[in-house]
């Protein structure tokens, strides 16, 4: 932050007598926090809801539909009421904080990282869109890593906000990586799992056997 901001600032805390100051400004984050965990968390259960309603393609065309139909309701719901929301409150309650923080580096950085949140955002309810008309071309393994990416720009958001400046990068971008990197093979592996499961549901089928229910899911 410049100095210049950095006397406002002191400068309107000191001379704060009554303590309005200061109580607005924690009211402000603990609004903007608010937000992030609502936001945040309709990101988290929407993402799941694109993997299985992409998923129920892959059922008899009976229980296809409904679950289609199901998955599409529950989405355009979640979007609305909780996603959409808790995204607003997030940028309203953001905006008035940046009047009193003004604009030191991290601050920045994290202004930056939510542009990249909100890219996300449109993306998924372009793609909740497409789902609902039937026309999505992502894959169940896609819908998996893309539901990921907002696990973490949370981790990342969190330790500029908390570290600030004492954050170190090179360090940080590598427990990122790592975290990455664990994140993709899991998805894999689960991929490959399901992948087998389901063959072996099919062979048992055809040989008029019956799986039983941990295979079937």
């Amino acid at each position: 932050m410049p100095i210049s901001d950095k006397v406002f600032f002191i400068f309107r805390i000191v001379n704060d007598q009554s303590g309005e100051v200061e109580r607005m400004l924690l009211t402000l984050k603990a609004l903007h926090i608010i937000g992030v965990v609502v936001w945040f968390s309709g990101l988290f259960y929407i993402g799941r809801l694109f993997v299985y309603h992409k998923e129920a393609e892959e059922k008899p065309e009976t229980e296809r539909k409904i679950l289609q139909a199901q998955f599409a309701l529950m989405e355009k719901r979640l979007w609305y009421a909780i996603t959409g929301p808790g995204m607003v409150v997030t940028l309203v309650m953001g905006l008035a904080l940046i009047y009193y923080f003004a604009l030191p580096a991290w601050l920045m950085v994290k202004i930056f990282l939510v542009f990249i949140l909100l890219g996300y955002h449109w993306l998924c309810g372009h793609i909740r869109k497409q789902l609902a008309e039937g026309e999505c071309s992502w894959t169940g393994n896609q819908l998996r890593m893309f539901n990921e990416v907002p696990s973490l720009l949370l981790i990342t958001i969190v330790f500029v906000v908390v570290l600030k400046s004492q954050l170190s990068w090179p360090l940080f971008s590598i427990v990122l990586i790592g975290l990455i990197i664990v994140i993709g093979g899991t998805v894999q592996f689960y991929a490959k799992l399901r992948k087998r499961e389901q063959s072996s549901v099919s062979e048992k089928l055809e040989k008029g056997e019956e799986p039983n229910t941990k295979e079937q899911s």
